[in-house]
């Protein structure tokens, strides 16, 4: 296992190094750099522009701006915002807990919602609940998730006036229940993609199982079906699942991006989006690698978690 954590980790940092590389040199070499926030400025002098450059360190070569960037990091220091002056890290740490608030919350839905879905397709195999559940999550999958996000304002917002259209809270409320009432219809847009992805994933390892001939076994005992289902076939049909919910990171991220930029939810979407437009490249590097070190950790604890909850698994 040791050995194993050992490889894992020195292949994550290789691809962070890589990661890093490639969006610092992309962002670097775009049209425009850094400095184009600095010459929108009307009354910006060419002088200007080169000495705000050397203090900022953007007249050196892009290798060498990038390797004290990278040491910078690795102590710590991840730079300091372009647009307010103030460390990347504590802009993250800002923007951290509304995302973070709304990915749980959409990945417990998704979760919820999409194991049943699963588990009651998988049960009962091409009934009319199964084809509707099955097209719904083609639909799902085939239709971006502004789209939904925008009709949802649409419908529940503007037409019946029964949830807010965005943002985190009510400006000078901010009680429980009104942060609840912000949350429920953007973390249900997110989560829409997600539970069809849950349901199709666990229909599939529902339908594996329950062909197996300890199940066959458990129903030859007489066993009640609830207690074949429950104790045999649902907890072996959760095991790839796990390595599902590390496998998600990634579209959860991007999914997050779209619904938070649609329901100006001020999360680390909306910022990575904001730093862009406003050419705040240390900020974007920040969420560029924080973002990486999440789905990076997130699968190898997947892998983990994998190998821990099926003795059959051996991680060497």
């Amino acid at each position: 296992m040791m050995a194993y954590l050992g490889r894992r980790l020195g292949q994550a940092a290789l691809l962070l190094v890589v990661v890093s590389m490639i969006g610092f040199a992309i962002l670097h070499l775009a049209p425009g750099g850094p400095m184009a926030q600095y010459a929108m400025g009307s009354n910006m002098s060419q002088e200007d522009l080169d000495r705000i450059a050397a203090q900022l360190g953007l007249d050196r070569p892009l290798p060498v701006q990038y390797a004290e960037w990278f040491w910078r990091m690795l102590g710590g220091n991840w730079g300091t915002s372009y647009r307010g002056g103030q460390p990347v890290l504590h802009v993250i740490g800002s923007h951290l807990g509304a995302t973070l608030e709304l990915m749980l919350t959409a990945t417990l839905i998704a979760v919820v919602l999409g194991c049943w879905i699963g588990i009651l397709g998988a049960i009962r195999r091409y009934s009319v609940f199964d084809y509707l559940a099955t097209i719904g999550a083609m639909v799902a999958l085939s239709i971006p998730t502004f789209w939904f996000g925008l009709v949802a304002i649409f419908i529940f917002s503007v037409e019946l006036g029964w949830m807010p259209a965005g943002n985190r809270q009510t400006i000078g409320d901010g009680s429980l229940l009104d942060m609840l009432h912000h949350l429920i219809m953007p973390a249900l847009v997110l989560a829409l993609v997600e539970t069809a992805i849950w349901s199709r994933f666990m229909r599939s390892s529902m339908l594996d199982v329950v062909n197996q001939d300890y199940i066959r076994t458990a129903r030859a005992k007489g066993l009640p079906e609830w207690r074949v289902l429950s104790d045999h076939a649902f907890r072996n049909a959760l095991l790839p699942m796990i390595t599902v919910a590390g496998l998600q990171l990634p579209t959860l991220l991007g999914g997050a991006l779209v619904t938070e930029t649609v329901f100006t939810w001020p999360g680390m979407g909306r910022l990575f989006l904001d730093s862009i437009e406003y050419r705040d490249y240390p900020v974007v590097m920040g969420i560029l690698m924080f973002s990486a070190s999440l789905v990076l950790i997130g699968n190898l604890l997947a892998d983990m978690l994998y190998a821990v909850a099926d003795p059959r698994i051996r991680l060497g």
